[in-house]
């Protein structure tokens, strides 16, 4: 069985690839920097169930190559798990349609090229689950990350659809929202993230969840707005998901 993470880095990345690794999963990590993941693979119980590869997740072409190597490597994805964004502050009303473009290419276009590479075998299957990392954003936008926000709310809006498009072929997609800075010790540390995308994937099919927002109690439902610009205009995120 293989988990392919696309977007992987030291914190949440590699968070994922352990709870995957621990769940009798192999795991292939897809970065645009795959070396700076070797020692973390080399420091494994058995780094021989880690792939390292390198795409470019704003180029279908790169992703394709890399997909193929995967499947050299060991086989179709069983797990997809989509990570990758364009993470550039900027403002609204400055933005160009150039830049919204190159932004969709990255968090959304990249998303469905990954998709549509892993989802003839689940369809033959009958079986397999996609996850995608959303944020906040998504769900109450903040003018001083406008491309980010309009590429994560049109991530969900894919991701939604998708839920009911396949799951009635034995397919789950759901929407992982992490409404936090992800960081080792807190309420968002890596790890307690990532049980919740491993918490999504062993679901049953007739209790799956389309989306899980993920914000503990105690955590600021405004993290996206620290110095309290707009409080007045507003609306706090609100968890959504099982023990929260």
């Amino acid at each position: 069985m293989l988990c392919t993470i696309v977007g992987a880095g030291p914190g949440l990345g590699i968070a994922l690839a352990g709870r995957f690794l621990r769940g009798g999963y192999d795991v292939a990590l897809v970065s645009r920097s795959p070396g700076r993941l070797e020692r973390w693979r080399q420091a494994q119980v058995q780094p021989e169930r880690i792939g390292l590869f390198s795409a470019d997740a704003g180029s279908p072409e790169s992703l394709a190559r890399a997909f193929d190597a995967t499947r050299s490597w060991r086989g179709e994805t069983s797990v997809l798990i989509y990570n990758a964004a364009a993470m550039a502050p900027n403002q609204i009303a400055s933005l160009d349609s150039a830049l919204i473009a190159e932004t969709m290419r990255v968090d959304v276009g990249g998303a469905l090229s990954c998709i549509q590479e892993v989802l003839p075998s689940m369809r033959r299957e009958g079986r397999g689950t996609i996850l995608l990392t959303g944020g906040g954003l998504a769900l109450e936008p903040y003018p001083e990350w406008g491309s980010l926000a309009a590429g994560k709310a049109a991530l969900r809006s894919v991701g939604l659809g998708l839920f009911k498009e396949l799951l009635p072929a034995g397919i789950h997609v759901a929407v992982v929202a992490v409404c936090g800075i992800v960081e080792p010790g807190g309420l968002f540390d890596p790890d307690l993230v990532a049980e919740q995308y491993w918490h999504l994937h062993t679901q049953p099919l007739d209790q799956a969840q389309r989306e899980f927002v993920y914000l503990p109690e105690g955590a600021d439902p405004y993290y996206n707005d620290p110095q309290a610009r707009h409080r007045g205009t507003s609306q706090p995120i609100r968890a959504v998901g099982v023990g929260l």
